[in-house]
């Protein structure tokens, strides 16, 4: 007699700790720490944290409403011009408003397939270098780029500079003051913290 056990899958997903960064001496924006805990056989890493801000989101879901014409996306909060990330109110009803927008995506088998997501909930990359990896433009998969990029806290490293400091980890990175690269960042504690405030055109 064989049993077979059918787990039954699930994804955590949290949208957390606001904090604000200084893009520049005047604009300043918020990110939010994005941490996915799954046991779906969808998801590369089954523990991960990120940080994201608004219009990444924006940029997400304009990315999956063209890949998935055919459904309904949930809505994002609204941007308003009267936000203000000093009120505590206005920056957790925000965070509330991406977490259940999140929450909406990872229910629907369509979304989940979508590279592009994943890259968004599991690596620190740029919406660029993201479209770049689904393209193929890289010489990563979308899977090797979770599970080299998830720390790195700006771009995929630059092949000739590689070859010129000899190296091909996180120390060519010079912003990134996480722990380095690899499936030691596969953990709860995700080193988010570690994650200054990237550069963002």
């Amino acid at each position: 007699l064989i049993f077979i056990m059918h787990l039954q899958e699930f994804v955590t997903v949290l949208v957390r700790d606001p904090r604000i960064q200084k893009e520049d001496s005047w604009h300043s924006y918020i990110d939010y720490e994005i941490f996915i805990h799954t046991n779906s056989i969808c998801f590369t890493r089954k523990t991960s944290c990120v940080r994201r801000r608004y219009r990444e989101f924006v940029w997400l879901r304009q990315r999956l409403q063209s890949n998935a014409v055919l459904i309904q996306l949930p809505e994002l909060p609204s941007r308003t011009p009267f936000f203000n990330m000093n009120n505590p109110n206005h920056v957790d009803h925000r965070r509330q408003g991406l977490q259940e927008f999140l929450e909406k995506i990872l229910q629907d088998a369509l979304l989940l397939s979508d590279s592009r997501l994943h890259l968004f909930l599991q690596t620190q990359l740029s919406p660029e270098d993201m479209e770049a990896c689904v393209s193929g433009q890289t010489k990563f998969s979308v899977a090797d780029a979770i599970l080299s990029f998830a720390s790195l806290n700006r771009r995929f490293p630059i092949e000739d500079e590689e070859e010129k400091k000899g190296t091909n980890d996180a120390d060519s990175d010079s912003e990134s003051s996480s722990s380095g690269l690899g499936p030691s960042d596969d953990s709860i504690s995700c080193g988010c913290k570690a994650s200054p405030a990237s550069e963002e055109s």
